[in-house]
Protein backbone atom coordinates (compact mmCIF):
# COMPACT_ATOMS: atom_id res chain seq x y z
CA UNK A 1 0.00 0.00 0.00
CA UNK A 2 1.29 3.44 -0.87
CA UNK A 3 0.24 6.99 0.97
CA UNK A 4 0.15 9.87 -0.94
CA UNK A 5 1.60 13.05 -0.09
CA UNK A 6 0.79 16.73 -1.00
CA UNK A 7 4.72 17.70 -1.83
CA UNK A 8 5.51 15.59 -5.12
CA UNK A 9 8.31 13.31 -5.71
CA UNK A 10 6.20 10.16 -5.19
CA UNK A 11 4.58 8.25 -2.31
CA UNK A 12 5.62 6.90 0.74
CA UNK A 13 7.01 3.69 -0.29
CA UNK A 14 7.78 4.48 -3.71
CA UNK A 15 11.31 5.02 -4.28
CA UNK A 16 12.13 8.33 -5.81
CA UNK A 17 13.68 7.62 -8.94
CA UNK A 18 14.67 11.26 -9.96
CA UNK A 19 18.35 12.66 -9.66
CA UNK A 20 19.09 15.99 -9.89
CA UNK A 21 17.60 16.43 -12.97
CA UNK A 22 14.82 19.44 -12.90
CA UNK A 23 11.35 18.51 -12.12
CA UNK A 24 8.88 18.91 -14.89
CA UNK A 25 6.22 21.54 -13.91
CA UNK A 26 3.51 19.04 -14.48
CA UNK A 27 4.90 17.32 -11.25
CA UNK A 28 5.04 20.07 -8.99
CA UNK A 29 2.66 19.81 -7.13
CA UNK A 30 3.66 20.50 -3.13
CA UNK A 31 2.28 23.50 -1.16
CA UNK A 32 4.48 25.47 1.14
CA UNK A 33 3.03 23.72 4.68
CA UNK A 34 4.74 20.78 3.33
CA UNK A 35 8.30 23.36 3.97
CA UNK A 36 6.97 23.76 7.50
CA UNK A 37 7.01 19.99 8.56
CA UNK A 38 10.40 19.13 7.00
CA UNK A 39 11.77 21.99 8.92
CA UNK A 40 9.57 21.94 11.84
CA UNK A 41 10.70 18.02 12.28
CA UNK A 42 14.76 18.53 10.99
CA UNK A 43 15.17 20.59 13.98
CA UNK A 44 13.67 18.87 16.97
CA UNK A 45 17.10 17.77 17.27
CA UNK A 46 18.71 17.19 20.92
CA UNK A 47 21.73 19.12 19.36
CA UNK A 48 19.94 22.69 19.72
CA UNK A 49 19.72 22.09 23.50
CA UNK A 50 24.57 21.92 23.89
CA UNK A 51 24.63 24.34 21.33
CA UNK A 52 21.80 26.92 23.78
CA UNK A 53 23.95 25.77 26.55
CA UNK A 54 27.07 27.48 25.03
CA UNK A 55 25.57 30.28 24.71
CA UNK A 56 25.27 31.01 28.63
CA UNK A 57 28.69 28.41 29.82
CA UNK A 58 30.78 29.97 26.53
CA UNK A 59 29.18 33.53 26.01
CA UNK A 60 28.25 34.22 29.51
CA UNK A 61 24.62 35.30 28.31
CA UNK A 62 21.49 35.81 30.63
CA UNK A 63 18.74 33.30 29.65
CA UNK A 64 16.53 36.43 28.15
CA UNK A 65 19.53 36.60 25.97
CA UNK A 66 20.07 33.23 24.68
CA UNK A 67 16.63 33.04 23.82
CA UNK A 68 16.69 36.54 21.74
CA UNK A 69 19.74 35.19 20.08
CA UNK A 70 17.98 32.30 19.68
CA UNK A 71 14.84 33.70 17.37
CA UNK A 72 17.51 36.05 15.54
CA UNK A 73 19.74 33.11 15.22
CA UNK A 74 17.49 30.27 13.83
CA UNK A 75 14.52 31.88 12.79
CA UNK A 76 16.75 34.79 10.56
CA UNK A 77 18.63 32.00 9.01
CA UNK A 78 16.40 30.03 8.25
CA UNK A 79 14.50 32.96 6.35
CA UNK A 80 17.52 32.79 4.19
CA UNK A 81 16.69 28.62 3.69
CA UNK A 82 13.53 29.54 2.62
CA UNK A 83 15.20 32.57 -0.16
CA UNK A 84 16.73 29.48 -2.03
CA UNK A 85 13.86 27.66 -1.86
CA UNK A 86 12.24 30.37 -4.46
CA UNK A 87 15.04 29.47 -6.54
CA UNK A 88 14.23 25.44 -6.08
CA UNK A 89 10.16 26.64 -7.25
CA UNK A 90 11.97 28.75 -9.95
CA UNK A 91 14.10 25.64 -11.69
CA UNK A 92 12.93 23.16 -10.34
CA UNK A 93 16.18 21.49 -9.29
CA UNK A 94 18.63 21.20 -6.06
CA UNK A 95 20.18 24.32 -4.78
CA UNK A 96 23.80 22.85 -6.40
CA UNK A 97 22.50 22.01 -9.35
CA UNK A 98 20.97 25.36 -9.81
CA UNK A 99 24.23 27.24 -8.91
CA UNK A 100 25.68 25.67 -12.19
CA UNK A 101 23.66 28.74 -13.49
CA UNK A 102 25.68 30.79 -11.77
CA UNK A 103 29.58 29.80 -10.94
CA UNK A 104 29.83 27.84 -14.28
CA UNK A 105 29.71 23.89 -14.93
CA UNK A 106 33.63 24.15 -13.63
CA UNK A 107 33.33 26.80 -11.36
CA UNK A 108 30.83 25.49 -9.13
CA UNK A 109 32.99 22.51 -7.88
CA UNK A 110 34.21 24.11 -5.18
CA UNK A 111 31.14 25.66 -3.32
CA UNK A 112 29.36 22.14 -4.05
CA UNK A 113 32.26 20.29 -2.28
CA UNK A 114 32.10 22.91 0.28
CA UNK A 115 28.51 22.08 1.12
CA UNK A 116 28.77 18.06 0.84
CA UNK A 117 31.64 18.55 3.42
CA UNK A 118 29.01 20.47 5.64
CA UNK A 119 26.17 17.79 5.06
CA UNK A 120 28.71 15.04 5.73
CA UNK A 121 30.16 16.79 8.69
CA UNK A 122 26.42 17.26 10.02
CA UNK A 123 25.76 13.91 9.58
CA UNK A 124 28.65 12.64 11.39
CA UNK A 125 27.56 14.82 14.21
CA UNK A 126 24.16 13.52 13.87
CA UNK A 127 25.43 9.31 13.97
CA UNK A 128 27.67 9.96 16.99
CA UNK A 129 25.11 11.92 19.04
CA UNK A 130 22.78 9.01 17.67
CA UNK A 131 24.21 6.56 18.97
CA UNK A 132 25.17 7.93 21.97
CA UNK A 133 21.48 7.88 22.60
CA UNK A 134 21.33 4.30 21.66
CA UNK A 135 24.23 3.67 24.62
CA UNK A 136 22.14 5.64 27.01
CA UNK A 137 19.16 3.29 26.41
CA UNK A 138 21.69 -0.30 26.62
CA UNK A 139 22.72 1.46 29.80
CA UNK A 140 19.46 1.66 31.34
CA UNK A 141 18.22 -1.24 30.21
CA UNK A 142 21.11 -3.62 31.37
CA UNK A 143 21.97 -1.68 34.42
CA UNK A 144 25.59 -1.45 33.39
CA UNK A 145 27.46 1.78 33.42
CA UNK A 146 28.11 1.62 29.28
CA UNK A 147 30.78 3.89 27.40
CA UNK A 148 31.58 3.92 24.24
CA UNK A 149 35.34 3.05 24.25
CA UNK A 150 34.34 0.54 27.33
CA UNK A 151 32.04 -1.51 24.85
CA UNK A 152 33.53 -1.19 21.76
CA UNK A 153 31.37 -3.53 20.24
CA UNK A 154 28.31 -2.44 21.38
CA UNK A 155 28.81 1.65 20.14
CA UNK A 156 29.08 -0.04 16.51
CA UNK A 157 26.17 -2.03 16.71
CA UNK A 158 24.39 1.59 17.83
CA UNK A 159 26.03 3.16 14.84
CA UNK A 160 25.39 0.94 12.45
CA UNK A 161 21.28 0.76 13.93
CA UNK A 162 20.99 4.41 13.40
CA UNK A 163 22.58 4.43 9.69
CA UNK A 164 20.30 1.71 8.67
CA UNK A 165 16.98 3.64 9.84
CA UNK A 166 18.87 6.79 7.78
CA UNK A 167 18.98 4.65 4.75
CA UNK A 168 15.45 3.45 4.95
CA UNK A 169 13.75 6.52 4.80
CA UNK A 170 16.72 8.60 2.62
CA UNK A 171 16.89 5.70 0.09
CA UNK A 172 13.24 6.06 -0.35
CA UNK A 173 13.31 9.80 -1.10
CA UNK A 174 11.34 12.99 -1.34
CA UNK A 175 8.04 12.00 -1.11
CA UNK A 176 8.90 9.57 2.07
CA UNK A 177 10.90 12.53 3.53
CA UNK A 178 8.12 15.19 3.22
CA UNK A 179 5.43 12.32 4.35
CA UNK A 180 7.64 10.78 7.70
CA UNK A 181 8.31 14.47 8.53
CA UNK A 182 4.55 15.31 9.03
CA UNK A 183 3.66 12.60 11.17
CA UNK A 184 6.64 12.02 13.42
CA UNK A 185 6.65 15.66 14.34
CA UNK A 186 3.74 15.27 16.20
CA UNK A 187 4.71 12.21 18.11
CA UNK A 188 8.81 13.40 18.60
CA UNK A 189 7.57 16.81 19.31
CA UNK A 190 4.94 15.96 21.46
CA UNK A 191 8.03 13.42 24.25
CA UNK A 192 9.94 16.89 23.81
CA UNK A 193 7.36 18.82 25.20
CA UNK A 194 6.45 16.45 27.77
CA UNK A 195 10.20 16.00 29.01
CA UNK A 196 11.16 19.78 28.47
CA UNK A 197 7.92 20.27 30.93
CA UNK A 198 9.72 18.49 33.26
CA UNK A 199 13.46 19.83 33.30
CA UNK A 200 11.85 23.00 33.76
CA UNK A 201 10.10 22.14 36.69
CA UNK A 202 13.31 21.31 37.93
CA UNK A 203 15.16 24.06 37.00
CA UNK A 204 17.01 26.90 40.16
CA UNK A 205 15.17 29.59 38.83
CA UNK A 206 16.70 31.71 41.18
CA UNK A 207 19.60 31.42 40.19
CA UNK A 208 18.78 31.56 35.97
CA UNK A 209 16.97 35.25 37.02
CA UNK A 210 20.10 36.30 38.91
CA UNK A 211 22.56 35.63 36.38
CA UNK A 212 23.66 38.68 35.17
CA UNK A 213 23.15 39.83 31.45
CA UNK A 214 26.39 39.56 29.19
CA UNK A 215 27.55 42.30 27.12
CA UNK A 216 26.29 42.98 23.92
CA UNK A 217 29.33 41.65 21.63
CA UNK A 218 28.50 38.26 22.92
CA UNK A 219 25.07 38.64 21.87
CA UNK A 220 26.43 39.03 18.59
CA UNK A 221 28.62 36.27 18.25
CA UNK A 222 25.86 33.99 20.21
CA UNK A 223 23.55 34.75 17.08
CA UNK A 224 26.53 34.24 14.26
CA UNK A 225 26.98 30.63 16.24
CA UNK A 226 23.23 30.02 16.37
CA UNK A 227 23.06 31.14 13.07
CA UNK A 228 26.03 29.19 11.82
CA UNK A 229 24.42 25.86 13.77
CA UNK A 230 21.18 25.94 12.12
CA UNK A 231 19.93 27.46 8.95
CA UNK A 232 23.56 28.86 7.42
CA UNK A 233 24.36 25.06 7.30
CA UNK A 234 21.16 24.01 5.72
CA UNK A 235 21.51 27.28 3.41
CA UNK A 236 22.39 25.19 0.37
CA UNK A 237 19.50 22.31 0.56
CA UNK A 238 16.51 24.79 0.99
CA UNK A 239 15.89 24.12 -3.45
CA UNK A 240 15.83 20.55 -2.84
CA UNK A 241 12.93 20.12 -1.00
CA UNK A 242 11.42 23.46 -2.46
CA UNK A 243 11.53 21.94 -5.95
CA UNK A 244 8.63 20.04 -6.00
CA UNK A 245 6.33 23.32 -5.24
CA UNK A 246 4.11 24.96 -7.32
CA UNK A 247 5.59 27.17 -9.80
CA UNK A 248 2.35 29.76 -8.78
CA UNK A 249 3.69 29.72 -4.98
CA UNK A 250 4.18 32.81 -3.51
CA UNK A 251 8.23 33.54 -2.17
CA UNK A 252 6.72 34.76 0.83
CA UNK A 253 4.74 32.08 1.46
CA UNK A 254 8.02 29.40 1.21
CA UNK A 255 10.21 31.83 3.55
CA UNK A 256 7.50 32.35 5.62
CA UNK A 257 7.26 28.29 5.92
CA UNK A 258 10.72 27.86 6.77
CA UNK A 259 11.54 30.16 8.63
CA UNK A 260 8.52 29.49 11.10
CA UNK A 261 9.11 26.09 10.50
CA UNK A 262 12.59 25.72 11.52
CA UNK A 263 12.31 28.45 14.41
CA UNK A 264 9.53 27.07 16.55
CA UNK A 265 11.51 23.80 17.58
CA UNK A 266 15.05 25.35 17.67
CA UNK A 267 13.98 28.29 19.99
CA UNK A 268 12.15 25.70 22.07
CA UNK A 269 15.42 23.67 22.55
CA UNK A 270 18.38 26.39 22.18
CA UNK A 271 15.99 28.48 25.05
CA UNK A 272 15.61 24.97 26.73
CA UNK A 273 19.57 24.54 26.93
CA UNK A 274 20.47 27.62 28.32
CA UNK A 275 18.24 27.66 30.76
CA UNK A 276 19.68 24.19 32.35
CA UNK A 277 23.04 25.73 31.35
CA UNK A 278 22.10 28.40 33.88
CA UNK A 279 21.83 25.98 36.74
CA UNK A 280 24.05 23.53 35.42
CA UNK A 281 27.22 25.23 33.25
CA UNK A 282 28.55 21.66 32.57
CA UNK A 283 26.34 20.72 30.45
CA UNK A 284 28.18 22.86 27.89
CA UNK A 285 31.33 21.26 27.80
CA UNK A 286 29.69 17.36 28.69
CA UNK A 287 31.58 14.43 26.41
CA UNK A 288 28.46 13.14 25.95
CA UNK A 289 25.45 15.34 26.31
CA UNK A 290 22.92 12.84 26.02
CA UNK A 291 23.96 11.41 29.35
CA UNK A 292 24.27 14.32 31.14
CA UNK A 293 20.86 15.29 30.18
CA UNK A 294 19.19 11.83 31.19
CA UNK A 295 21.51 12.47 34.49
CA UNK A 296 19.10 14.82 35.18
CA UNK A 297 16.38 13.16 35.10
CA UNK A 298 14.62 9.91 37.20
CA UNK A 299 15.24 6.61 35.03
CA UNK A 300 11.40 6.17 34.55
CA UNK A 301 11.67 9.84 32.53
CA UNK A 302 14.89 9.20 30.85
CA UNK A 303 13.62 6.56 28.28
CA UNK A 304 10.89 9.02 26.49
CA UNK A 305 13.66 11.63 26.60
CA UNK A 306 16.12 9.33 24.73
CA UNK A 307 13.10 7.93 22.61
CA UNK A 308 12.65 11.21 21.65
CA UNK A 309 16.26 12.24 21.00
CA UNK A 310 16.63 9.57 18.41
CA UNK A 311 13.91 10.57 16.34
CA UNK A 312 14.44 14.50 16.62
CA UNK A 313 18.39 13.27 15.16
CA UNK A 314 17.22 10.80 12.61
CA UNK A 315 14.39 13.15 11.16
CA UNK A 316 17.41 15.27 10.66
CA UNK A 317 19.99 12.53 9.57
CA UNK A 318 17.49 11.44 6.92
CA UNK A 319 16.93 14.91 5.19
CA UNK A 320 20.44 15.63 5.63
CA UNK A 321 21.48 12.56 3.75
CA UNK A 322 18.79 13.42 0.96
CA UNK A 323 20.14 16.57 0.58
CA UNK A 324 24.02 15.18 0.60
CA UNK A 325 23.01 12.38 -2.49
CA UNK A 326 22.02 15.01 -4.60
CA UNK A 327 25.39 17.20 -4.04
CA UNK A 328 27.44 14.39 -4.45
CA UNK A 329 25.68 13.50 -8.24
CA UNK A 330 26.03 17.39 -8.49
CA UNK A 331 29.86 16.75 -8.23
CA UNK A 332 29.69 14.47 -11.14
CA UNK A 333 29.26 11.21 -9.42
CA UNK A 334 28.02 8.83 -11.86
CA UNK A 335 25.88 6.48 -10.08
CA UNK A 336 21.75 5.92 -8.70
CA UNK A 337 20.68 8.24 -6.64
CA UNK A 338 20.11 5.18 -3.85
CA UNK A 339 23.42 4.59 -4.53
CA UNK A 340 24.82 7.93 -3.52
CA UNK A 341 22.93 8.23 -0.47
CA UNK A 342 24.63 4.36 0.93
CA UNK A 343 27.93 6.80 0.13
CA UNK A 344 27.68 9.13 2.02
CA UNK A 345 26.17 7.21 4.87
CA UNK A 346 29.33 5.19 5.20
CA UNK A 347 31.68 8.55 4.82
CA UNK A 348 29.69 9.30 8.26
CA UNK A 349 29.93 5.84 9.79
CA UNK A 350 33.64 5.77 9.81
CA UNK A 351 33.87 9.31 11.17
CA UNK A 352 31.54 8.61 13.64
CA UNK A 353 33.60 5.30 14.55
CA UNK A 354 36.37 8.02 15.31
CA UNK A 355 35.05 10.18 17.33
CA UNK A 356 33.09 7.93 19.32
CA UNK A 357 36.96 5.23 19.79
CA UNK A 358 39.39 7.27 18.92
CA UNK A 359 38.99 11.12 20.27
CA UNK A 360 38.56 12.11 23.35
CA UNK A 361 36.58 15.39 22.54
CA UNK A 362 33.27 15.75 20.09
CA UNK A 363 31.59 19.15 20.76
CA UNK A 364 34.41 21.63 20.87
CA UNK A 365 35.64 20.55 17.27
CA UNK A 366 31.66 20.72 15.95
CA UNK A 367 31.37 24.42 17.17
CA UNK A 368 34.91 25.11 15.10
CA UNK A 369 33.89 22.67 12.37
CA UNK A 370 30.24 24.28 11.71
CA UNK A 371 32.19 27.88 12.63
CA UNK A 372 35.09 27.34 9.85
CA UNK A 373 32.30 26.54 7.16
CA UNK A 374 29.79 29.00 8.03
CA UNK A 375 32.56 30.97 5.61
CA UNK A 376 32.71 29.68 1.88
CA UNK A 377 28.86 28.86 2.70
CA UNK A 378 27.96 32.47 3.39
CA UNK A 379 30.25 33.60 0.53
CA UNK A 380 27.88 31.32 -1.53
CA UNK A 381 24.98 32.96 -0.57
CA UNK A 382 26.19 35.99 -0.88
CA UNK A 383 26.80 35.25 -4.53
CA UNK A 384 23.68 33.57 -5.12
CA UNK A 385 21.68 35.46 -3.56
CA UNK A 386 22.27 38.21 -5.59
CA UNK A 387 22.12 36.27 -8.67
CA UNK A 388 18.42 35.78 -7.77
CA UNK A 389 17.48 38.85 -8.08
CA UNK A 390 16.86 38.94 -11.85
CA UNK A 391 17.45 35.42 -12.55
CA UNK A 392 14.24 33.70 -12.88
CA UNK A 393 14.79 30.71 -14.89
CA UNK A 394 16.94 28.28 -15.51
CA UNK A 395 17.76 26.11 -18.22
CA UNK A 396 17.13 22.43 -17.76
CA UNK A 397 19.10 21.25 -20.42
CA UNK A 398 21.65 23.51 -19.84
CA UNK A 399 22.18 22.49 -15.99
CA UNK A 400 22.59 18.67 -17.12
CA UNK A 401 25.35 19.52 -19.58
CA UNK A 402 29.18 19.45 -18.79
CA UNK A 403 30.14 20.07 -22.23
CA UNK A 404 31.64 23.12 -23.77
CA UNK A 405 28.79 23.66 -25.61
CA UNK A 406 26.78 23.75 -22.39
CA UNK A 407 25.06 27.27 -21.73
CA UNK A 408 26.54 27.24 -18.26
CA UNK A 409 30.09 26.71 -19.43
CA UNK A 410 30.71 30.51 -19.85
CA UNK A 411 35.14 30.71 -19.56
CA UNK A 412 36.87 26.99 -19.37
CA UNK A 413 33.66 25.87 -17.38
CA UNK A 414 33.82 29.03 -14.87
CA UNK A 415 31.88 32.19 -14.27
CA UNK A 416 35.06 33.86 -13.53
CA UNK A 417 32.90 37.46 -11.53
CA UNK A 418 30.74 34.65 -9.57
CA UNK A 419 33.33 32.27 -8.72
CA UNK A 420 36.46 35.40 -8.02
CA UNK A 421 33.89 37.13 -5.89
CA UNK A 422 33.26 33.75 -3.83
CA UNK A 423 37.22 32.92 -3.76
CA UNK A 424 37.84 36.06 -2.60
CA UNK A 425 35.24 37.06 -0.08
CA UNK A 426 36.21 33.81 1.45
CA UNK A 427 39.77 34.85 2.13
CA UNK A 428 38.39 37.94 3.59
CA UNK A 429 36.03 36.16 5.76
CA UNK A 430 38.90 33.84 7.06
CA UNK A 431 41.06 37.06 8.04
CA UNK A 432 38.72 38.18 10.64
CA UNK A 433 38.63 34.39 11.66
CA UNK A 434 40.00 32.22 15.01
CA UNK A 435 40.36 28.53 15.09
CA UNK A 436 39.97 26.91 17.90
CA UNK A 437 39.40 23.39 19.35
CA UNK A 438 38.44 23.73 22.84
CA UNK A 439 40.62 25.45 25.40
CA UNK A 440 43.52 24.82 23.56
CA UNK A 441 45.71 27.25 21.93
CA UNK A 442 44.43 28.69 18.57
CA UNK A 443 45.01 26.48 15.53
CA UNK A 444 44.91 29.68 13.14
CA UNK A 445 44.18 33.18 13.65
CA UNK A 446 43.91 35.79 11.25
CA UNK A 447 45.33 38.85 11.09
CA UNK A 448 42.27 40.38 11.71
CA UNK A 449 40.86 38.30 14.38
CA UNK A 450 41.59 41.04 17.04
CA UNK A 451 39.55 43.67 15.38
CA UNK A 452 36.25 44.41 16.15
CA UNK A 453 34.31 42.34 13.59
CA UNK A 454 36.60 39.73 14.27
CA UNK A 455 36.41 40.10 18.58
CA UNK A 456 32.38 39.89 17.89
CA UNK A 457 32.43 36.62 15.70
CA UNK A 458 31.25 38.97 12.58
CA UNK A 459 33.22 37.81 9.71
CA UNK A 460 30.79 35.62 8.34
CA UNK A 461 28.91 38.76 8.15
CA UNK A 462 32.04 40.93 6.14
CA UNK A 463 32.31 37.79 3.95
CA UNK A 464 28.48 37.75 2.73
CA UNK A 465 28.80 41.25 1.91
CA UNK A 466 32.02 41.49 0.19
CA UNK A 467 30.76 38.43 -2.14
CA UNK A 468 27.16 39.72 -2.90
CA UNK A 469 28.84 43.23 -3.29
CA UNK A 470 31.99 42.18 -5.12
CA UNK A 471 29.64 40.23 -7.70
CA UNK A 472 26.97 43.21 -7.59
CA UNK A 473 29.84 45.31 -8.64
CA UNK A 474 31.32 43.06 -11.37
CA UNK A 475 27.96 43.03 -13.46
CA UNK A 476 26.48 39.85 -11.67
CA UNK A 477 22.94 41.16 -11.60
CA UNK A 478 21.93 40.99 -15.03
CA UNK A 479 18.95 41.41 -16.15
CA UNK A 480 17.04 38.58 -17.84
CA UNK A 481 17.21 39.15 -21.14
CA UNK A 482 20.49 39.47 -21.15
CA UNK A 483 20.69 35.87 -18.49
CA UNK A 484 19.38 34.12 -21.98
CA UNK A 485 21.53 35.89 -24.22
CA UNK A 486 24.78 34.35 -22.24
Amino acid sequence: MTTSNDAGGGTLTQVEQRGIEPVPENERTGEPGALFWVWFAANISILGLPLGATLVAFQGLAFWQALLVAIIGSAGSFAVVGIISVAGRRGGAPGLTLSRAVFGVRGNIGPTFISLLSRLGWETVNTTTAAFVLLSLFAIVSGADITAKGYPILTVVAIVIFVAATILISGLGHGAIVAVQRWATWIFGALNIFVAIFLVIRVDWDLVLNTPAGPVSAVIIGIGTIAAGTGIGWASAGADIARYSRTTTKAGALIGASAVGAGIPLVLLVGLGSLLAAGDPGLASAGDPVAAIRDLLPSWMAIPYLIAAFGGLLLSNHLSVYSASLTTLTLGVKVPRVWAVVVDVLVTFVGSLFFMLVADGFYSPFITFISLLAVPITAWLGVFIVDMIHRHHYDPDALLDLRPTSRYWYSGGIAWRATGSWAAAIVVGYLFTTVQVGGDDPVFTGPLASSWVGSNGLGWVVTFLVAAGAYAALGGAKSSKTLEKV
